[in-house]
């Protein structure tokens, strides 16, 4: 994939998603909500590496805009997971961060291609 820095910081935090689900079922025995997390964080990725091969302006916008609804997805998953004491407050922070990050990105990219 070319150097796109959206990107990559997707890729990485899905990796941090992934990590996340394996502690959650491994450690936790929850399996429900970390699914949901694990759906919603690796989605926002895969979206973007969509967006990247968009064939129109509009293919590319309706591609960033489901990146950018499946992150807000994952940061109510991140606060409900955190609540619900399944994950500490300096994980939560932590993740919840790189997440409201690539979100504004998002919302960024959006805006300029209205």
């Amino acid at each position: 994939m070319k150097n796109n820095v959206t990107y990559d910081k997707a890729y990485k935090f899905a990796i941090r998603v992934v990590k996340a689900y394996k502690y959650l079922v491994e450690e936790k025995r929850e399996f429900v909500l970390s699914k949901q997390l694990l759906k919603s964080g690796t989605s926002i990725g895969a979206n973007i590496a969509e967006a990247n091969g968009a064939i129109s302006k509009a293919d590319f916008s309706a591609k960033i805009s489901i990146a950018y609804k499946e992150c807000l997805k994952t940061k109510y998953w991140l606060s409900l997971l955190k609540d619900t004491g399944y994950i500490d407050i300096k994980s939560f922070d932590s993740i919840y961060q790189d997440a409201d990050e690539i979100g504004k990105i998002l919302f960024s990219i959006l805006k300029k291609t209205e």
